[in-house]
């Protein structure tokens, strides 16, 4: 579990707040919230409205088109009512924090115990899309909200505040959406439609939101030195005892919060509170879902329990024995698998041995597995049985589980191969220990989720890999299929041996990382300075005839001493509008003048440029000769304006190439000067949204990790699966190899292999459950 804490050296302790300015400071903050909800709100409803229009050209009949339309229509005509419910909703909630009243539910503590069975479908499947939404963005902004909430506290008398009683968090936005919705008829899907356009357009973009709320609270001294680590305690059993950052370590920071890296955690296969409270909420929303099909079902020619239509497996599933008799015991269940399992260890052995290069290359088919356990239970029963409904949505689970495996673009096909064999034994281990799939920390599946992102980060589709990784995923199967018989720990134990072994292989990783990342943040920051400098010169250039002595100063050794300059003071430092204000008096002593008053002026400035002038050149060390001529021409050039005299302009050609020379030199890339396509913008600002250790798989099946990435320059930094610098791409090249099939990114490559799974297999279950129900409204 993490701890975050923050240090604020030499930080006074913050006074106690009086009333009216805790009420002045929740007024601004509110002020600041209803200024964002104004400008995101118009922009979603018309993307939700152009998504529903875009459906409906492609709907299959002409009642669902129209249909679509509808909903289309009475968006639009309530969308002021709308915005204006969800406005006063978001305003309420500060008045409820003021009162220490806030507390907003998701209403996912409704699907949990005995509430399942009165939960409607179309509830579950709005508030899965709520949760999903609220629990990815409390993960991406961790860092954002967790100093915000410390901030908030001092205005709320230091109780603790959480997503529930924060006036800003996510839930709050996506709660004031859901109840704003009541007041229209949609149907489910229209809404589903809309809550992904929320978390898009509103929900994606809510770091602005939270910068200004800290700057805000910064400035006006409330906790200003906020630093956030994540302590790590209480590990789980078999986890590594302590993931706390090695001495001298840091997280990517930006404005004293750490930017999220997303792959950090996943290693270790453990879970946040935040994960374990979603991933449990999946859980119970599957088991609702495999009651309602089970009711669905007409009892006549299905499996037992209703898994499945007649004569129909249930999804994942094998076959299984109907008909009268008494249930199997699960003690019978476990004595085949473990026979069954025997067999898995020798296929395994033998197809590693035949490989040349020790692979396994063949999958286990599930389904097969399913049906040998069943077949071969009926076999060695003295009479004819059932399997019991629990047991039946048990095998089905752990079915979906392994069956998504191979289908999870993540892993490579290697490791999809290796691993499937563990159905068995994890088979096996869900009939032992009951509580396998409600316990985010099991040992068992703590492992499930190191090896899939051991294989994912380490190994390549053809089985070739860094750190000899391969051989111990492949050793760990083996010890399970070998050893495992009914004696739980011994999951935790491998688990700990397993991740020993990766946490000091990520740590040499992430130590390659860090140094090339320093390294990169040096040269984006100096390329940021470059191109801010070559702006404001451009400005000040552009469309003016200047001599070529004058572009050659200001496009070069004035440039350079500018970059210098907004390096080591920054842009708000004096220094900086200083040297701007030389840049214009300059440009302005070169005018011819006619007015006495200009005349004069100019004799009392223009000696003073000079010499500020050669205060830069001296600074930066430029070349005195090259200087001084510079500097002469600058006077001639004067005198000229003096006496009422226009210079000639640079040539054409000649001004061309210095201002080429120079924007190349600040970092300004032809790509980025090349006309950009619709769809190539659309995934540009899909980019912007990106979450740090996100996979993209280049041609070859060659993987490339984003490492980081600078938010005002976009550009991305690839790293391999050693976490070597591979590459500094632009948004937009990577864009441009997307749409050309040169790459692409790996789903849901930033989350834990479980949770992965959980989310396929609810939205499998979800597409099963209203298929039947488009059934039976056709039937009616």
């Amino acid at each position: 579990m993490t701890d975050p804490r923050h240090s604020g050296a030499g930080a006074p302790a913050p006074e106690s707040l009086n009333d009216p300015q805790v009420v002045q400071h929740l007024k601004h903050a509110r002020s600041l919230m209803m200024d964002y909800a104004q400008r995101v709100l118009p922009v979603f409803w018309r993307e939700w409205c152009a998504r529903l229009e875009d459906y409906a050209e492609r709907a299959r009949s002409n009642k669902e088109q129209m249909a679509l339309y509808e909903y289309k229509r009475m968006i639009e005509a309530s969308q002021h009512e709308l915005e204006e419910d969800i406005g006063q909703r978001l305003s309420n909630g500060f008045v409820k924090f003021k009162n220490r009243m806030l507390n907003t539910l998701t209403g996912e503590e409704r699907f949990s115990g005995d509430m399942l069975a009165l939960v409607e479908h179309s509830d579950l499947e709005e508030t899965i899309a709520i949760t999903s939404i609220t629990h990815r963005a409390d993960s991406f902004f961790a860092g954002q909200l967790w100093a915000l909430q410390q901030r908030l506290a001092l205005l709320n008398g230091g109780e603790k505040i959480d997503e529930r009683s924060n006036p800003v968090s996510p839930v709050q936005f996506c709660e004031a959406l859901r109840k704003a919705l009541l007041n229209i008829t949609l149907d489910n899907k229209t809404k589903i439609i809309g809550y992904k356009t929320f978390d898009k357009e509103v929900i994606g973009a809510l770091d602005e939101l939270y910068e200004e709320l800290n700057k805000y609270f910064i400035e006006e001294n409330l906790l200003p030195n906020l630093r956030y680590t994540a302590l790590v305690d209480d590990s789980p059993q078999g986890a590594e005892p302590s993931e706390q950052p090695d001495a001298g370590e840091e997280v990517p920071m930006k404005d004293g919060v750490p930017q999220r890296r997303a792959s950090d955690r996943l290693l270790s296969g453990t879970a946040t509170p935040a994960d374990t409270q979603y991933q449990a909420g999946l859980y119970n929303a599957i088991r609702l879902l495999q009651n309602h099909i089970a009711h669905q079902v007409a009892p006549t020619g299905g499996a037992p329990g209703g898994s499945g239509p007649a004569g129909e497996p249930a999804v994942g599933a094998a076959p299984y024995p109907s008909g009268g008799g008494k249930p199997y015991s699960s003690q019978q269940l476990v004595g085949v698998l473990q026979s069954l399992q025997a067999e898995a260890l020798s296929q395994t052995q033998a197809a590693a041995s035949q490989n040349e290069a020790g692979l396994v290359t063949t999958p286990q088919s599930i389904q097969t597995v399913s049906q040998q356990m069943l077949a071969q239970v009926a076999a060695e029963s003295d009479e004819p049985g059932t399997v019991d409904p629990s047991d039946l949505d048990t095998i089905d689970l752990v079915g979906l589980l392994f069956e998504y495996m191979l289908s999870d673009d993540n892993l490579p096909d290697s490791v999809k191969a290796l691993l499937s064999y563990l159905h068995t034994p994890f088979l096996k281990m869900a009939f032992i220990d009951k509580d396998f799939f409600e316990q985010t920390d099991h040992p068992a599946r703590v492992l499930l989720n190191s090896l899939a992102e051991a294989g994912a980060r380490w190994v390549s589709n053809d089985g070739t890999s860094q750190y000899d990784m391969y051989n111990k995923i492949k050793t760990t199967v083996f010890r399970l299929l070998a050893e495992f018989k009914n004696d739980v720990r011994l999951f935790a134990e491998v688990l700990l041996e397993f991740n020993a072994y990766t946490h000091n292989l990520a740590r040499r990783q992430e130590l390659m990382e860090r140094r090339a990342l320093e390294k990169v943040q040096g040269e984006e920051k100096l390329r940021e300075a470059k191109q801010r400098v070559n702006d404001e010169v451009r400005k000040r250039t552009d469309n003016r005839e200047l001599p070529s002595a004058v572009l050659l100063l200001l496009l070069q050794p004035w440039s350079d001493y500018l970059s210098f300059v907004i390096l080591r003071y920054g842009e708000n430092a004096d220094s900086w509008r200083q040297c701007l204000k030389v840049m214009d008096e300059l440009l302005w002593t070169l005018e011819p003048k006619t007015l006495e008053a200009d005349k004069t002026r100019q004799l009392d400035i223009q000696d003073q440029v000079i010499r500020a002038l050669q205060s830069g050149f001296d600074t930066i060390g430029y070349d005195q000769g090259k200087g001084k001529k510079l500097l002469e021409a600058v006077a001639s050039l004067q005198k000229m304006a003096l006496q009422s005299r226009r210079p000639e302009p640079a040539p054409a050609p000649m001004r061309s190439k210095l201002e080429s020379i120079a924007a190349e030199k600040a970092g300004h890339s032809r790509v980025a000067n090349e006309p950009v396509t619709e769809e190539e913008q659309k995934i540009v600002d899909n980019l912007k949204m990106i979450e740090f250790g996100t996979w993209f798989e280049y041609e070859g099946g060659r993987r490339l990790k984003v490492a980081w990435y600078n938010k005002r320059t976009l550009h991305y930094m690839l790293v391999d699966q050693q976490g070597r610098k591979v590459a500094m791409n632009s948004g937009l090249q990577l864009a441009r190899d997307m749409i050309a099939g040169r790459a692409r990114i790996i789903a849901g490559s930033t989350k834990p292999f479980f949770e992965r799974a959980l989310e396929n297999i609810y939205q499998q279950l979800n597409a099963k459950v209203g298929g039947h129900s488009q059934e039976e409204a056709q039937n009616d």
